[in-house]
């Protein structure tokens, strides 16, 4: 898997048109979910994010960037509470959450726990690793459930700027939980190009960010319909 990774981020990087921030070079994220997100926001001081299967607080971060230099605040959502103390001691601009995002509340839901912890799923084929690392060791476990709305009318927010998704094949039960027409963020990052999560945001309003498939094969990006960022802009 290792190689595989290494793989696909040196075809990325050898792709052609990079320019301005998208050239600088990756320093947290796995892949190049960091140097995409700064371009969007044409590095943007003081937003807010919500990171939805954040994992660890630093180390392949989509949001550590944002907050260590750009003074952006936020939550960090995980289903395992194993990252919890990482991240009140690394990331003193965000709050840490330990719950399954959904589209239903509930104090306990089953989850996967695997051995290759960024594969822990709803999906215990996921957690498997199937098509990926076969053999891994999985724990089933029992997490609490939420939807982004009530996590964020309980914490009172109002806006957020940056909503990435990073839950191994759990994304549009995710977005089902929150109301985006009110929320209103302005990029939505999501793992993967799943026709029903493309589908689900076409019918919220969402468009996808094609300008970015050369630089991140692995994540699919999403704006407002009518953003001006939706069909590129010159990067600094």
């Amino acid at each position: 898997m290792r190689e595989q990774i290494q793989a696909e981020r040196a075809k990325m990087q050898a792709a052609p048109g990079r320019t301005g921030i998208l050239a600088e070079p990756r320093r947290y994220s796995l892949f190049d979910e960091e140097l995409v997100i700064r371009d969007f926001f044409q590095d943007r001081r003081g937003g807010f994010f919500v990171d939805v299967g954040c994992a660890w607080p630093i180390r392949a971060s989509n949001s550590y960037y944002l907050e260590r230099h750009l003074d952006w605040t936020g939550i960090g959502i995980d289903a395992l509470d194993d990252y919890a103390a990482g991240w009140a001691e690394k990331r003193p601009g965000s709050h840490f959450f330990a719950y399954l995002v959904s589209d239903e509340s509930s104090p306990g839901e089953v989850f996967y726990k695997s051995e290759e912890t960024g594969l822990s799923s709803v999906s215990r084929g996921w957690a498997d690793g199937i098509g990926k690392e076969s053999g891994l060791e999985v724990e089933e476990v029992s997490v609490p459930a939420i939807t982004l709305n009530d996590l964020l009318d309980r914490l009172r927010v109002e806006k957020i700027d940056l909503l990435a998704l990073d839950i191994e094949g759990h994304e549009l039960p995710a977005l089902r939980g929150i109301d985006l027409d009110r929320f209103q963020p302005e990029l939505i990052v999501v793992e993967g190009e799943r026709k029903r999560v493309i589908a689900h945001l076409d019918r919220a309003g969402y468009v996808m960010l094609r300008h970015y498939l050369p630089f991140d094969s692995v994540n699919r990006y999403f704006a407002r319909r009518g953003d001006p960022r939706v069909h590129g802009r010159a990067t600094r």
